[in-house]
């Protein structure tokens, strides 16, 4: 047996008293001899305005269609019975139907068109008692319009309060995929990058020792392969992230690093007469706060790109990690004279630093690049940890 959601017996119900109410208008015009025809067309346009299924409604049946259609019939239908000098009725389902479209007017129609929208919805609810009474019967009419000025406050604000949470929410929601839309393209920089590099520079040394040194080739072709299989792990990860639509789901997905992997891009960035050494203090722990390890990973990892980038002439280069109580320091050194054969397109464009520099400054921490004393390069972050 299937259960009714709370939704769907609110819409049940306002569909009933919206249908009674016009009824009621419909056996007001019958029995007064009023005129039944021109009501039923009136109650019949604002009724398909308001209740057309979305799934089912034309292209053309737009929001101001929708909400000044039935306006402005009213508010010829008042005219004619004006310049008749007669009366025509009105009942609570053509205000009811005025005061929906009001409704929808101000919290769904296009910037330019909801001012005419609402200003035509709320002309014609206040000209139901003009049409019945006439504009010289002060003893009912005043009394009337004040009723509907209230009405007209309340239903227009609160569908200006709905839209105003509207419009936050979008713009929430673009921020979060602005975000989102940042950090994957870091991360495509930071893994991708990192792994392409690598392969751009094993490449050329093994075309190198190509003819020199064909028996110590093996081991540059096991580098590019490995560089290679880890840059399609990580072009998967983020394809992955990419067609996710749960934004929790996306950021677990996301690929990170932590302490362990600054071991493995060590162990794995060293080329032909380089030496690549990773110095740990023993107070860093593996405890560390996992914001703090993906960022001295990062750190790590933008650090040995640019030392492949800029530096591929470096011999000796020096990653350390300290915990001086309340800060982890991260360290990247190298003795770089600032040689390389990488081509202008590979060398990148500065966004690195400028990404590694946002991430690190966000964690309340600073980064330091520069040349060193003597020579090389050096790259330094100090990333608060909160723990003493």
């Amino acid at each position: 047996m299937r259960s009714v959601s709370p939704q769907g017996c609110a819409r049940g119900f306002g569909l009933g008293i919206l249908l009674a109410a016009s009824a009621v208008d419909l056996a007001y015009a019958d029995s007064g001899g009023l005129g039944m025809p021109p009501v039923a067309v009136l109650l019949a346009a604002g009724l398909a305005a308001v209740l057309w299924p979305a799934r089912r409604r034309p292209r053309w049946l737009t929001v101001p269609v929708r909400t000044t259609v039935p306006a402005l019939c009213s508010l010829l239908y008042c005219a004619a019975t004006l310049l008749a000098r007669g009366d025509a009725p009105f009942g609570p389902g053509e205000a009811i139907i005025l005061l929906c479209l009001l409704f929808v007017a101000v919290r769904h129609a296009p910037p330019r068109w909801a001012p005419v929208c609402a200003f035509l919805d709320a002309g014609a609810l206040l000209a139901l008692p003009v049409r019945f009474f006439g504009p010289g019967t002060d003893e009912f009419v005043v009394p009337l319009l004040l009723v509907g000025l209230v009405l007209i406050g309340l239903v227009g604000g609160l569908a200006g309060y709905l839209r105003s949470m509207d419009y936050r929410r979008t713009l929430a929601v673009g921020e979060t995929r602005r975000a989102e839309r940042l950090a994957i393209a870091a991360d495509l920089h930071d893994f991708v990058a990192h792994h392409v590099t690598g392969i751009l520079v094993q490449t050329q040394m093994a075309r190198m020792m190509a003819a020199s040194r064909p028996d110590e080739l093996d081991p540059v072709l096991a580098g590019i392969e490995r560089a290679a299989t880890e840059a399609l792990a990580s072009m998967r990860r983020t394809v992955g992230v990419l067609r996710e639509t749960d934004e929790t789901e996306s950021a677990e997905r996301r690929p990170v690093g932590d302490l362990a992997g600054i071991e493995d891009l060590v162990d794995g960035f060293a080329g032909p007469h380089q030496r690549v050494a990773l110095r740990r203090d023993p107070t860093v722990s593996d405890d560390l706060p996992h914001e703090v390890q993906a960022a001295a990973f990062r750190v790590v990892q933008e650090a040995l790109t640019n030392v492949r980038r800029h530096a591929a002439d470096a011999t000796e280069v020096t990653v350390c990690l300290r915990h001086d109580g309340s800060r982890l320091e991260v360290s990247v050194t190298d003795d770089g004279r600032g040689g390389t054969q990488l081509p202008d397109a590979a060398r990148g464009g500065g966004f690195g630093l400028v990404g590694l520099k946002e991430r690190v400054t966000t964690l309340g921490g600073e980064l330091r690049v520069g040349p060193r004393a003597d020579i090389g390069w050096e790259v330094r972050a100090l990333l608060p940890t909160g723990k003493p």
